[in-house]
């Protein structure tokens, strides 16, 4: 019996080798009779969220390789990793892939901007909360994700200056914007989404407030607020909803929300209520559309970007980059998260309202 089950073992393994070797002949085949073989550069993080990545990585590469692409896979190993594999990179990519959390995503995007890369980008999310990939309707499934990334259509989604680095979705200062950076990696992997709640829970009693000076498209702002955030998104914090329904990705425009710093508990727990409800108070916030934004203040405020550390700056300038970036997105989705789209939505409203 033991003779017998390693025939089988070695015949099984012969013919993984000939099958192996049959698809490298028809590979060379191809080379040989000029078919083009389209190239991928794969960095992907195996620490992001809850590592649900790993398993099924064979399958991911798998889905890359069925759909006609040579992968060269790169895992990260320190932070900052993705943005220096990007710039040392080759320019011989047809398609850059992406998988992580929203760091991961913010680290390559930064590296193709800072050499102008410009290979269309496919993502995985695999973080804790994935805002920009759900935004953008790119599955929270690993593998429908990865056939999106190399079967999906590419959309021209605007890019954020933040004075010499960039983001993708997000920089904001003020209220609980630590939370993500200085929440442990073990406590994401353990409890999701909750750890960013309980890190946030320790840092009500103690929140900042600054003085700000904010000018935008002619206008000036000057008040103390306790959270600004500029984003290109339908989804901050896991929440959706909260900066509006009417965000566009491709319009060269940022969405702006400040909150004014409260007066007193009460008012603060009036705020916190009404942005739950997704609410918009004018008295207690501003909010507007805008391509460029400065900000100035006396002292070093602390900002994060994409969820990750950005530094502490007195000024800031924040560009919109409009249409910078082509990202991978399922065809059916695509038109929904376009200028073009709402514009043809709305004119169908007023014309309703006039007839």
């Amino acid at each position: 019996m033991r003779r017998y089950s390693l025939l089988l073992t070695i015949r099984g393994a012969y013919q993984k080798d000939a099958a192996f070797c049959a698809d490298r002949g028809q590979a060379g085949l191809a080379e040989r009779e000029g078919m083009i073989v389209k190239k991928m550069l794969f960095i992907y993080n195996p620490n992001a969220g809850t590592g649900t990545l790993k398993p099924r990585l064979s399958d991911v590469i798998d889905i890359f390789t069925k759909a006609g692409y040579e992968v060269t896979a790169y895992p990260t190993q320190k932070y900052h990793d993705g943005t220096e594999k990007m710039e040392t990179c080759s320019d011989g990519y047809d398609l850059i892939g992406c998988s992580g959390g929203d760091g991961t995503l913010d680290e390559v995007v930064t590296g193709m901007r800072m050499r102008a890369y410009k290979a269309p980008l496919g993502y995985i999310p695999a973080g804790t909360t994935n805002d920009f990939a759900s935004s953008l309707g790119i599955p929270k499934d690993i593998l429908a994700a990865a056939d999106t990334a190399v079967n999906g259509v590419p959309f021209p989604c605007d890019v954020g200056t933040f004075n010499n680095d960039y983001f993708i979705y997000i920089a904001a200062f003020g209220l609980f914007t630590d939370v993500s950076y200085e929440t442990k990696q073990s406590m994401k992997n353990i409890l999701g989404h909750l750890a960013y709640v309980l890190e946030g829970a320790k840092r009500i009693f103690n929140i900042p407030s600054y003085k700000i000076r904010v000018i935008h498209d002619g206008e000036e702002i000057e008040d103390e607020f306790i959270y600004g955030m500029v984003t290109n998104s339908r989804s901050v914090g896991g929440f959706t909803g909260i900066i509006g329904t009417d965000v566009v990705f491709d319009d060269g425009e940022f969405e702006v929300t400040l909150i004014k710093t409260p007066k007193n508990p009460l008012e603060l727990n009036e705020l916190l209520g009404a942005i739950m409800l997704r609410q918009i108070n004018p008295e207690r916030m501003y909010s507007f559309k805008s391509g460029c934004i400065q900000f100035e203040s006396t002292e070093a405020i602390p900002w994060t970007l994409d969820g990750e550390y950005g530094g502490s700056h007195e000024e800031v300038t924040v560009r919109n980059n409009r249409q910078a970036l082509q990202i991978m997105v399922r065809q059916e989705v695509a038109a929904g998260l376009a200028a073009e789209k709402m514009a043809e939505e709305a004119a169908e409203i007023d014309g309703a309202a006039e007839g």
